[in-house]
């Protein structure tokens, strides 16, 4: 499969047959472009950074809540979360998404504002490759996301959710590189990975952001 990052929390997830796309935003968090298709989108919560679905073409199924889905031979399973470290209190809910496909087992962690506890990291630890986000103020920030990293211990670790261009107010991608101990990174446009193809240690890849 190929995952692209296209902004904010919205990555393309392109397999063999089937297209799912995480989180899209409208287009005050970037340039929301026409054309952007998908069999499958995921919604972590009902803010206009991460459910703006009806961009998405192609009539694509919409999960938006906790649950367990089978969409095309794609199996999700929605966990509730909460976007703050007071139990959504200030700001909510929030659903992180295990999502397997092709053999791969992928992890979006949505707008998560707190550490997972332990059933959740039990839960979660199933992930191949972990989306998180690391921009701090309404989300973990980098000391907490690396920590995540280190509890759920994956093989691939893609960072989200930090400050851009164009999302100013979120702090910045090299706080997270810093916490874990990167001394050189450098993006790339896209992945391809297989179940194969999985480092047998934890890599962190940095994903340029595509147009959609």
């Amino acid at each position: 499969m190929e995952i692209s990052w296209l902004g904010h929390s919205c990555f393309r997830i392109k397999g063999r047959q089937v297209t799912l796309v995480t989180d899209p935003y409208d287009e005050s968090f970037g340039h929301a472009s026409p054309g952007l298709q998908a069999d499958i989108v995921t919604v972590s919560h009902d803010h206009r950074g991460h459910n703006c679905w009806p961009r998405v073409e192609g009539n694509p199924k919409v999960v938006s809540h906790p649950g367990e889905y089978e969409i095309s031979d794609v199996f999700i399973v929605g966990l509730s979360t909460f976007h703050d470290a007071n139990e959504g209190q200030i700001r909510g809910k929030n659903t992180a998404y295990l999502i397997e496909m092709e053999d791969v087992h992928i992890c979006h962690l949505g707008d998560l504002g707190h550490t997972p506890s332990s059933r959740q990291v039990e839960e979660l630890s199933d992930a191949h490759v972990l989306l998180v986000p690391v921009g701090g103020v309404s989300t973990i920030d980098a000391k907490t996301a690396s920590e995540i990293v280190r509890l759920l211990n994956p093989n691939i670790v893609i960072p989200m959710h930090y400050q851009t261009e164009t999302v100013s107010w979120l702090e910045p991608l090299n706080k997270f590189v810093n916490e874990m101990g990167l001394r050189e990174v450098t993006s790339q446009p896209r992945v391809t990975i297989t179940r194969s193809s999985l480092p047998s240690e934890t890599s962190v890849i940095i994903l340029e952001r595509l147009p959609a």
